[in-house]
């Protein structure tokens, strides 16, 4: 945990998520990594941009 900081995703949710919507494991097993790294720099950029 970092303050003001997102620094990745529950997997353990993520992958029930996943699993609860029919997606398959290997296709999580791709998938998340990339979308994860995506969304937390993302999530971060706009915590230090809140107004664009």
């Amino acid at each position: 945990m970092l303050p003001g900081a997102v620094i990745g995703w529950d997997i353990s949710s993520a992958l029930a998520l996943g699993n609860a919507l029919g997606v398959p494991p290997l296709a999580m097993a791709e998938l998340l990594p990339v979308i994860e790294a995506v969304m937390v720099a993302k999530l971060n950029e706009q915590m230090d941009h809140p107004h664009g």
